[in-house]
């Protein structure tokens, strides 16, 4: 549980600077960002139990939960894109 708590705090983090590094207007804003940041470090958490890297207690790191964040917002903004 306290693993699940903790990929939510970092993916927070995650999200505000995956935000900061990707610039630009986000279809949603900045608390869909978030909300992604958070999703991005529970996939890499997940990720990580399942190919080895994390223990069952541990979460994802904080580089990895920005690097997902980031992925996965490049993915939303194509699939979500704003027309001019």
């Amino acid at each position: 549980m306290l693993s699940f708590i903790g990929a939510i705090i970092i993916g927070l983090l995650a999200g505000i600077v995956a935000k900061l590094i990707m610039p630009g207007r986000d279809p949603g804003g900045f608390i869909i960002t978030i909300l992604l940041g958070i999703f991005g470090a529970l996939v890499a958490t997940w990720l990580g139990h399942a190919v080895g890297w994390y223990g069952p207690d541990q979460k994802a790191g904080f580089i990895g939960a920005v690097i997902g964040a980031i992925i996965i917002l490049a993915i939303y903004r194509m699939a979500f894109r704003r027309t001019a």
